[in-house]
């Protein structure tokens, strides 16, 4: 992981540091029933550890695993991943204007590591993009340090799930709680009157399409809620990212 010393010398990423400490619990829980997730479905340990290594996309490996289970055509896998993650597509938009003056390998990998949690956090931080020299050094110290909490909160404990796998009863109910971190993660990010509009949206679909074969309700709820935002977004001006007034 890209750690430069005057990334770790800055106090922004001590503070990004603590500032995401208290959610690790979190993170590591759902890590850890998403490695004990791969391993029950059937995948092998060498498979389950490089889709942690290399894919670092929870809510992606939770829904491709019963497709995987079900087995079903690699599309449907990868469409379904594609539009659990096109999340990541506005996220990227909307810190463009906070990494381009960066390199782009940089980018890339500030990219790949910013994960929701570490997004929230970071925009809440900081609500404009850096002037100064000293401000993109602060925000990328932030941000990493932000993501460097999460990062290692996840793969600890989702190699771990993987390692105990056999070893944790189905009673122990831990999808049920990978379900609760799901849950918890969409709250803190629904801040906005159009984004609670999208879980509604998304939920309803996804619900009223549950007949639908291969889990394509999942597809189908996050396709319609995706749309009919944009729609509203355009028609109405409304503005994703405002803050609702209090």
């Amino acid at each position: 992981m890209f750690l430069a010393s005057s990334v770790r010398s800055q106090p922004e990423f001590r503070e990004g540091i603590r500032d995401m400490s208290p959610i690790a619990l979190g993170i590591g829980a759902w890590g850890l029933m998403t490695g004990v997730a791969m391993l029950k479905s059937g995948m092998s340990v060498v498979e389950a550890v490089a889709m942690t290594l290399l894919v670092y996309a929870g809510s992606s490996q939770l829904a491709s695993i019963p497709l995987l289970i079900a087995g079903a055509p690699a599309w449907v896998i990868l469409a379904t991943g594609f539009c659990v993650n096109l999340r990541f597509v506005v996220f990227s938009l909307h810190l463009r204007p906070y990494l381009m003056h960066m390199p782009r390998w940089r980018r890339m990998t500030h990219g790949y590591l910013t994960a929701d949690m570490s997004y929230a956090m970071f925009t809440r931080r900081y609500a404009r993009a850096p002037e100064t020299e000293a401000e993109k050094r602060a925000q990328e110290a932030y941000l990493t340090g932000n993501y460097c909490v999460t990062w290692c909160s996840w793969m600890v404990l989702s190699l771990l799930g993987i390692v105990l796998a056999n070893m944790i009863p189905q009673s122990w109910g831990l999808g049920f709680a990978g379900v609760l971190s799901l849950v918890a993660i969409v709250c803190s990010m629904a801040t906005t009157r159009l984004r609670v509009l999208a879980v509604v949206i998304a939920g309803a679909t996804a619900v009223a399409a549950y007949a639908l074969p291969l889990k394509l309700n999942i597809v189908a709820g996050i396709g319609v809620a995706v749309l009919l935002c944009f729609w509203l977004e355009k028609q109405f001006g409304l503005d994703p990212d405002a803050e609702d007034d209090k």
